[in-house]
């Protein structure tokens, strides 16, 4: 089995971010760049990454009208991530547009509503108060728009997977039962969100703060 750990390594120096995908590439199944990677780095940041030979998770978050998200996964498109995100949020004429600039081997996920926001944060943006709803509205319009998955935390992931057998689902805010939380409001732990249905997990300070690295890939890998 492709082992399910991508470790988010959040960090705008390259050397650090180099240092800490070698110490761990033994126990993980690739690398979560974000934007504050990209934004440090671009392009060049990527392509330095990628030359260790670990997939690519290419994790900005696009969301804007479908022409300008197109451009912009065209203008991505020789990085040839493993996945992209896109907000589902962006609607359906703009997931599609994503879809169709993305190289053909590149998934393409939507990312429903980040485990950072619980449902007082939803109220507050004008949604309901009901999270699990939101994702399932969300998940539903990837699938018809025809990407590839969703982003999801580990408390919806189960109804998401039971909606869409063979989506591909990627759950962030993932962390050990002896881990903080941290900014993260809906978490579960790597267990419980690879049974649950997750495809893959998203796991980032728990390994990328630890005292060592590698101990802390090769201690979550155990527990799946």
């Amino acid at each position: 089995m492709t082992r399910p750990i991508y470790v988010a390594i959040d960090t705008p120096d390259l050397d650090r971010a180099r240092a800490i995908a070698v110490k761990v590439r033994a126990h993980v199944g690739g690398i979560k760049l974000g934007l504050e990677f990209y934004s440090a780095n671009g392009p060049d940041g990527v392509r330095a990454m990628a030359a260790l030979d670990l997939p690519v998770f290419l994790d900005l978050k696009l969301h804007d009208i479908p022409n300008t998200v197109a451009k912009a996964v065209q203008a991505l498109y020789p990085l040839a991530p493993a996945i992209l995100t896109v907000h589902a949020a962006g609607g359906r004429a703009m997931m599609e547009d994503a879809k169709a600039a993305a190289p053909s081997g590149t998934k393409v996920v939507g990312v429903t509503v980040l485990t950072s926001l619980d449902e007082d944060d939803l109220a507050e943006t004008g949604l309901a108060r009901d999270a699990h709803g939101q994702v399932a509205r969300l998940t539903g319009l990837a699938r018809e728009a025809g990407l590839d998955g969703v982003v999801c935390s580990g408390a919806e992931v189960a109804a998401a997977k039971k909606a869409w057998p063979d989506g591909f689902f990627v759950v962030p805010g993932v962390r050990p039962a002896d881990a903080s939380a941290g900014d993260q409001k809906r978490v579960v732990t790597p267990r419980q969100a690879l049974d649950a249905g997750a495809s893959i997990l998203v796991v980032g300070r728990p390994i990328t703060q630890a005292a060592d690295p590698d101990q802390a890939a090769r201690a979550i890998a155990a527990t799946l």
